[in-house]
Order: structure tokens, then C-alpha cells, then sequence
């Protein structure tokens, strides 16, 4: 009996130290196990679910080869067919551009000659199902059911990873489209050049929402390329080169005793030579690419730790922080060189520049997010838009591959440069940043010369003009703020009082915000809050007056007394939320969506709105409807998100409201207080320093917030500072499910 009992102890004694073992290699990639990358990739999200590094230069996805709003990122989770593998994607934008160079493997000799109109014409798709669909941060898998193909891509800064693994005795065969487009896009000018036995090389010119796009490429393979066939527009061509406005080509290889094809890619703007120096070096498999690349994720989620029992809180947290690190991405090569868009070739020296800047979205709170968690890309970020400003004396709006796009209104790389900026972010050269937003805003361009004339822009003048005229008055008054710390005193003036541009078109009658004639008296009439016609013949971007007559997020105060009173002004708040969400108009914006009565969370004009309450004297509200709204709008399935993810803005309105904070005024310094959704968030700042959250009694029914310590000292306020967070230490709530009417009130 004494035996038997000490082999059950020592039984016990192994098994605790396996669990124990366990435990401790499960800690590797916590982080990186909660994240969904199919979340998004269904409804209007957008995104897609390829491999990736955090800001990486590629993004290796699969392509459904259909051109269509909600297939702008290449993929769309309602499709069961692939029409190949490209290496350049957009993460949750509205426009459809890149998916470049195409790879593809198939087990059999094709015609591609045929000329193709539809994705239906392709010889090379498949059909797949996303039962044999694998997505993690950094890797993807999927079984291409007709060639019977298993595909793995993995992906570094620069080098994209291609495993393929045939059936047994079946031809092994790659196919590269560079004529392949979606969207927008169309390719102009294109080569291949088979190099040697191993090695293809060549470039892609394009236009489309980026209209001068230059693309060059290298690819090796793990075998010798045993017979190529080579076509130039449709027409197969003899000789190791083809050039053309299409050019394909489909490449065969001998088994060589094994069913495993692997394919290293690697592209440049500047030219094939760099796209060969960013080509990962020979010592780095597929296997500990996938593997380097799931550590640089756990890094990055790392960030924020959550402590919450609800796995499903965890997945749309983590996964909200992966799509947050996926934009902007890497666009100089290791040598420094990136191409603007008049060809010039410039050199990013002690920085890394980037591309995919949507600035109209991102500047509200993922730009905020990554000056908190990541401080050197947001160096690197400002200097990508300085690098701009260089050629043209203006600041950027949207870029993509290095053009210039217009997207959207307003300049907001200004707030993006000024958050930097007054947060204490080094790296740049911070009176040339002044310099670039002073020129900005005093040029005539996109109705500045209406808005300097006249204080505003007049609705008989110019489409979009109250959306545009509330953006420049923002843009204004972050001029102001950095003019103030550079001690530019009349400067300062000057923007402030410009930027107070709202009052021309507040009307007090209905409350809101309005087009008015350039006779300073007239307003655009018949007028409907709830009417939508997307982009023109509209006083509103991508919305109605409901949605876009509460950006004034410099001065809340002064605003609110536009109103009337605090009372005025939270019951037609309130209203926002309550009103049908019925939007009249025969061509209503689709980027309406996620809607709460009148708000619509699926767009960025929204996301500050609920925080407005606040100031307002009723904090409670914010505290309600952003439970609400994290409760509502957010899941973990593929239509997860309400709207378009819009480069990280979207998940970024996330990572913060879920935490309990929020910038709502991004270049304020501060972040507001709405409704902790975790027991326990820890940001992991720079210098070993931690700012930890805690909800005491947080559940669904407790999202009111009853008081509240900072490091243990009394906190009765709806504003955090920045500076704050960083020094570290611990803000304290006790959660409730009856508001507190007197926490954070001004006395």
C-alpha cells in the first residue's frame, strides 16, 4: 500500500510538472493565440487574412480575383474560390487597389493565352473551403481543392514565403499573372526575366487609386525550373524574357523526391537590384520565418496585457491590436531608398519610411494609439510625411505607394504631427514640421482659398463643405497648438480664431450644422438631418448632418454653448442615439453603417461623439453608450466589424474604449474616461514602465463607473493626461450598475 501510494505521488508529481512545462511554453504566444484574423474579412470590414509582420512591407494574401466594394482588400469571407496569391494588400480601406504580383501553383499545363474579362475565365483558380482555411498573425494556409494544392505563406519585414505541397506523382507547376488586377488597378507596363534555374525576376507598372505605381520583384525557388512557358499580352514568346502591358508566365519543376515547392519573394519600388538586397538571406527557412514572425506579433500584442474571463473579449481585443500594427506599412528598402510619385528616388536616413497613410481615419485614434505604444514609428511616420512635403510643399492627405491620392477631406497629418509633438516624440525635425503644416493650410488648394476668403465654405461653392470647413477648423487649431509651444505667438492667434469656423454654420434653430451660402446668410435649403447623397451634391462626407455636426472636438465647451446649454445640448446628444436610423436620399453613402439611431459607428466621423457627454456635465451617457457600443458593434466572427476597418481606426477605437479611455481630441494630450470592459489592463511603456487599469466589479450590467483612485489618490475627473499614463502607476475604478451622478462632475 505505501508503494502504491507513493507511485500515485509520484504520478502526481510528473503530471504537475508537465502542466506546469506547459503552462510556461503557452506563455510564448498567449498573446498571438487570441487573435482572429478572419474578424473583418466578412460584412463591410475589409481586411484580409494573409501573412504579415507588424508594419510590414508585404502583405502575402489570397485573392478571390472579384472587383467589388467589399472585395477591396483581394478577399471576402462569403467567396469559395481563389484566383492566387499576391504580395501587396489593403487593410479595410474603401478602395480596391494592389493585390500585385500574383502567384499561383497548379498540378497541370494551362492555356494562358485566353483573354480574360471575369475571374470565371481564369484557368488557374480553385475552389476552397475554410474548413481547410488557417489564418494566424504572420501565416496562412488553405487546400486549393482543384489541383489539390496545399498552400502556406509566411512573411518577414521584406521577404514573403511560399510552401507548397502537391499530391504525390502530380506536376508541379507556379503560374505568374502580372496582368492580374481587381478594382481600380490596371497594369500598364509589365516584365518577367527568368534569371537562372532557380531565380525570376521583373517589375509591374500600374495605375489606379495610386496612379503611378512601380513595383520590381525577385522570386526564388527551392527547385530548378525544370521548362517555362513565357507570354507577352496573351501571346506566348520564345527566349528567358517577356515584356508587355500583360505578361505571365507558367513555370514547371521536377519532384526531386519531394512534394514540397517553396518560393521566396521579395519587392522594391526603386528597382529589381534592392528587390534582391531585401530578399531574406539563404539561412531563413519557411519554418523559422512563420516562427520569427508569431514572435514579433506576441511582441507587439504584448503591449496591452487584459485579464478578463471572457475569451471572446480577448479574441476581439488581440485581434483588434493586430489590426491596429498592420498599417502603415514599410515602404523604403533595406538600403534606405523608396520612390516618390514623380519618380525622384529619395533615401530615408535614420528613419524607415512608410506607406498607406489614411490619415482621415487614422489620425482619431490609431495614429494617438501608436504614439502611445509605439513612439519610433510614429517618428518614422511624421518623417514619411515631411518627405512628402519635400516634393510638394504640402502636406499629404492619403498616400499610397508614395501617391497621392485626395481620399477624403481635411489635411490630418497636421494632428497626427502635432500629437507627436506635444507628447514629446523625437526623431523629427520639429520647426520643418511647423513650417509644413504653417504652408498647408495658408495654400489654396481643396477650398482653402474658399475657406480663407470667407471663414468657411460656402455649399453653393464647393461639395462637402461643412465636413470640410469643421475638418480645416480642427486642422486650425492643432496649427495653433504647436505654433503656442514653438512660441510663434501671433501665429497662435491666428490659427485659434481661424479655427472657430464652426460658428458660420452652426444653427441654432435645429441644432446643427449646416450649408450656407457665400452670402454669410443663406442656408442650403430644403434641408433633411437625415439625408445622405455619397460624395457630391452634399454639404456632408459620407454622412448626414446628424453625423457630422458634433466635430468640434477642440472646444467642446465653447460649442456646447452654442447650444444653448448643457441641457440643450445632451438632450439632442442623446437624441443621436435614440433617432430611427432611417437614412433618406436616393443615393445614400454605403459607408453608413453600425448604426445606434443616427450614429454610425461603421465611419470615423463618429467615433468621438459618445464622449461628448463629458463635457456636458453627464458622464454617465458616455459611460453607457460606449458600453453600448463595444457591446454591439464588435464580435468574433467575420462580419465583426460594423464598417470598414480603415487601416487599424477601427480596432484602434477598440484597444482604447475598451480599455477605458479614449483621445477624442487626438491632439490634445489628454484621453477621455468612458467605461472599463477588462478587470485588469496593463499598457507596457517604454523604459520598463507599466500604467495599469483595474475595474473592480466590471460585468455587463456594472459599466457605470462609481469612483475612482490614480495611485491610490482620490480621481473625480473625465480626462487623463498623456503625461500621466507614462510616469506610470495605477487608475482604480469601482464599477456599479446605477450611474453615479456625481462622479466626475466640475464642481
Amino acid at each position: 500500500m505505501r508503494n502504491f501510494t507513493l507511485l500515485i505521488f509520484i504520478v502526481i508529481l510528473i503530471t504537475s510538472c508537465k502542466i506546469k512545462i506547459n503552462n510556461n511554453n503557452g506563455k510564448k504566444d498567449v498573446f498571438v493565440s487570441h487573435v482572429n484574423p478572419f474578424i473583418g474579412t466578412g460584412g463591410h470590414g475589409h481586411t484580409y487574412p494573409g501573412a504579415t509582420v507588424p508594419f510590414g512591407m508585404l502583405q502575402v494574401s489570397p485573392d478571390n480575383g472579384i472587383s467589388s466594394w467589399d472585395w477591396c482588400s483581394g478577399y471576402h469571407y462569403s467567396d469559395s474560390i481563389v484566383s492566387g496569391f499576391s504580395h501587396l494588400h489593403l487593410s479595410g480601406t474603401g478602395i480596391g487597389d494592389l493585390a500585385d504580383i500574383l502567384l499561383m501553383p497548379v498540378n497541370k499545363k494551362l492555356d494562358l493565352t485566353t483573354k480574360t474579362t471575369s475571374r470565371d475565365q481564369l484557368t488557374y483558380k480553385s475552389k476552397y473551403s475554410h474548413v481547410n482555411e488557417k489564418a494566424t498573425p504572420g501565416s496562412y494556409q488553405v487546400f486549393l481543392e482543384d489541383p489539390k494544392i496545399n498552400v502556406e505563406l509566411t512573411s518577414s519585414q521584406r521577404t514573403a514565403f511560399h510552401k507548397y505541397t502537391f499530391t504525390k506523382n502530380d506536376p508541379q507547376s507556379v503560374v505568374i499573372d502580372l496582368g492580374f488586377a481587381i478594382n481600380w488597378d490596371k497594369a500598364l507596363k509589365t516584365g518577367i526575366a527568368i534569371e537562372d534555374k532557380q531565380t525570376i525576376s521583373g517589375y509591374r507598372f500600374s495605375t489606379g487609386w495610386a496612379k503611378n505605381q512601380k513595383v520590381f520583384f525577385v522570386a526564388k525557388f527551392s527547385k530548378p525550373i525544370s521548362e517555362s512557358v513565357l507570354l507577352a499580352n496573351k501571346q506566348i514568346i520564345t527566349g528567358n524574357k517577356a515584356e508587355g502591358e500583360n505578361t505571365a508566365a507558367q513555370l514547371f519543376f521536377e519532384a526531386n523526391g519531394t512534394n514540397e515547392l517553396l518560393v521566396k519573394m521579395a519587392l522594391s519600388s526603386v528597382s529589381v537590384a534592392n528587390a534582391k538586397e531585401n530578399l531574406d538571406n539563404e539561412k531563413l527557412t519557411f519554418e523559422n520565418t512563420k516562427s520569427q514572425a508569431a514572435a514579433l506579433w506576441n511582441t507587439a500584442l504584448s503591449k496591452i496585457e487584459v485579464e478578463t474571463p471572457t475569451d471572446s473579449l480577448k479574441t476581439i481585443f488581440y485581434t483588434a491590436m493586430f489590426h491596429a500594427q498592420v498599417a502603415p506599412v514599410t515602404y523604403s528598402d533595406k538600403n534606405g531608398q523608396f520612390r516618390k510619385e514623380d519618380d525622384q528616388i529619395a533615401t530615408a536616413k535614420d528613419y524607415t519610411a512608410y506607406s498607406t497613410l489614411s490619415l482621415w481615419d487614422t489620425f482619431r485614434a490609431e495614429n494617438p494609439l501608436l504614439t502611445l505604444l509605439a513612439p519610433d514609428k510614429t517618428s518614422d511616420i511624421v518623417n514619411s510625411m515631411l518627405a512628402y512635403y519635400d516634393n510638394k510643399k504640402i502636406l499629404p492627405v492619403w498616400t499610397l505607394y508614395a501617391n497621392e491620392t485626395n481620399t477624403m477631406t481635411g489635411y490630418h497629418s497636421i494632428p497626427v504631427i502635432v500629437d507627436a509633438y506635444l507628447k514629446g516624440v523625437k526623431g523629427f525635425d520639429a520647426e520643418k514640421a511647423y513650417q509644413a503644416m504653417k504652408a498647408t493650410m495658408m495654400q489654396d488648394e481643396r477650398g482653402l482659398n474658399l475657406y480663407k476668403k470667407y471663414g468657411y465654405i460656402p455649399y453653393n461653392l464647393l461639395d462637402e463643405s461643412v465636413t470640410i470647413t469643421l475638418e480645416y477648423a480642427y486642422d486650425d487649431w492643432c496649427v495653433a497648438q504647436m505654433a503656442k509651444a514653438l512660441r510663434k505667438n501671433d501665429d497662435y492667434e491666428f490659427f485659434l480664431k481661424r479655427s472657430k469656423a464652426y460658428h458660420f454654420l452652426f444653427d441654432p434653430k435645429t441644432g446643427f450644422m449646416r450649408g450656407k451660402s457665400e452670402d454669410g446668410k443663406s442656408w442650403n435649403e430644403p434641408f433633411d438631418p437625415k439625408h445622405s447623397n455619397h460624395r457630391e451634391h452634399t454639404d456632408y462626407t459620407e454622412g448626414n448632418a446628424w453625423q457630422h455636426s458634433w466635430f468640434v472636438p477642440q472646444n467642446v465647451e465653447d460649442f456646447i454653448k452654442l447650444h444653448g446649454s448643457n441641457e440643450i445640448f445632451t438632450k439632442r446628444l442623446e437624441q443621436l442615439f435614440t433617432e430611427s436610423s432611417e437614412i433618406t436620399g436616393s443615393n445614400v453613402s454605403a459607408d453608413i453603417s453600425g448604426l445606434i439611431g443616427q450614429y454610425a459607428h461603421g465611419n470615423e466621423p463618429s467615433h468621438h461623439i459618445a464622449y461628448m457627454f463629458n463635457h456636458a456635465g453627464q458622464p454617465w451617457r458616455t459611460q453607457y453608450w460606449v458600453r453600448h457600443i463595444l457591446d454591439t458593434q464588435y464580435n468574433t466572427t467575420p462580419n465583426g466589424l460594423s464598417g470598414n476597418e480603415d487601416c487599424g481606426q477601427m480596432s484602434a477605437w477598440y484597444v482604447f474604449s475598451s480599455m477605458g479611455l479614449y483621445p477624442m481630441n487626438p491632439a490634445s494630450g489628454e484621453y477621455e474616461i468612458g467605461s472599463p470592459i477588462f478587470e485588469k489592463a496593463t499598457i507596457n511603456l517604454q523604459e520598463g514602465k507599466t500604467f495599469v487599469i483595474e475595474a473592480e466589479n466590471v460585468s455587463e450590467k456594472n459599466f457605470y463607473i462609481q469612483s475612482a483612485t490614480l495611485n491610490g489618490v482620490v480621481f473625480n475627473q473625465t480626462v487623463i493626461t498623456h503625461q500621466q499614463i507614462l510616469k506610470g502607476g495605477t487608475l482604480h475604478f469601482v464599477m456599479g450598475a446605477e450611474p453615479n451622478k456625481n462622479w466626475g462632475i466640475k464642481k
